[in-house]
């Protein structure tokens, strides 16, 4: 569809002449009606908003459910329903090892990167760090750095 700049006088004047006899239809049908027959032509509420969807918990719940098994399914763990039926048992290191390894090579071969397992410091090591940066920092001072 071409942009209205683009088009010439006469087209504009011929696009105007369309639009006066829809107007006049319009009218006619609204006579002939007996009420407003706009929303027929433009399809649009009269407020302005259309009416919003809603969907059931029920709907909702099972979307949900069908999402976690499919994530289950792409990471190669157990499903949700699965997992909670397994809750007591621990899993030995030597088992999550052999989890992750199978996740990194389905990964590795649908070509797309393995994310490393995110490395969880404990309190007592960050405590740590931060009185051997406070102790680096004491030293720096008493030999009059400002920086390093």
């Amino acid at each position: 569809m071409n942009g209205i700049t683009s088009l010439s006088p006469q087209q504009l004047r011929k696009a105007a002449d369309i639009q006066e006899r829809i107007q006049t239809l319009l009218a006619e049908l609204n006579e002939v009606l007996g009420s407003p027959a706009e929303s027929i032509a433009t399809e649009a509420p009269k407020n302005g908003r259309r009416k919003r969807r809603r969907m059931s918990a029920a709907g909702r719940a099972a979307i949900a459910a069908a999402a976690r098994a499919k994530w289950a399914r792409l990471k190669g763990t157990p499903a949700p329903e699965e997992h909670a039926r397994r809750k007591g048992r621990k899993l030995s290191a030597q088992g999550l090892a052999n989890i992750r390894a199978g996740v990194a090579k389905r990964m590795a071969a649908q070509g797309r990167a393995v994310q490393k397992p995110k490395i969880r410091r404990s309190a007592a090591w960050r405590a740590a760090v931060s009185a051997a940066a406070k102790a680096r920092w004491a030293k720096a001072k008493r030999a009059g750095k400002s920086r390093w």
